[in-house]
């Protein structure tokens, strides 16, 4: 069981614990990520957004955030979820808050690039819409078109 809710200040170094086992649990470098020690002047104050889930206890399960680069393209951002947390239809869960989000922007493309090891993020993208669209040295970028209903 989860929620999923804007970022608020007061779970920051719960959402920072949240990544370092995330990435301990993918093998990637576990290390501080400086934008998470300013979710406000990194994501909101720049009009992207920054959502974390939270289980029953109230801790950080898992997170995701956004990266408006122009009017038609938007980039994912630390979609990440807690090891225990994976294989629950969290990622998909907050997949869906950004996509919906990038809807009410009129957003048409999403876009996400990733290290070549992250086998996961290479399964998972995929069965949600994405295509891999290029990949250089150890990069991949994949892109999502988002139909908005609006048009």
């Amino acid at each position: 069981m989860f929620k999923i809710m804007p970022f608020r200040n007061e779970y920051r170094d719960d959402t920072v614990f949240c990544l370092l086992l995330a990435k301990d649990a993918i093998q990637d470098v576990p290390r501080l990520s400086e934008d998470l020690l300013d979710v406000q002047s990194n994501y909101f104050d720049k009009g992207d957004m920054f959502w974390i889930a939270l289980n029953e206890n109230n801790r950080v399960v898992g997170m995701i955030g956004t990266n408006i680069s122009s009017d038609e393209d938007m980039w994912l951002k630390r979609l990440f979820v807690k090891p225990e947390m994976k294989r629950t239809g969290l990622g998909s869960a907050l997949l869906a808050v950004a996509e919906e989000f990038a809807k009410s922007r009129k957003i048409k493309n999403i876009h996400t690039r990733f290290a070549d090891w992250y086998t996961e993020a290479a399964m998972f993208y995929p069965s949600k819409g994405f295509i891999e669209i290029s990949k250089s040295d150890d990069r991949r970028h994949f892109v999502k078109s988002v139909s908005n209903s609006a048009e």
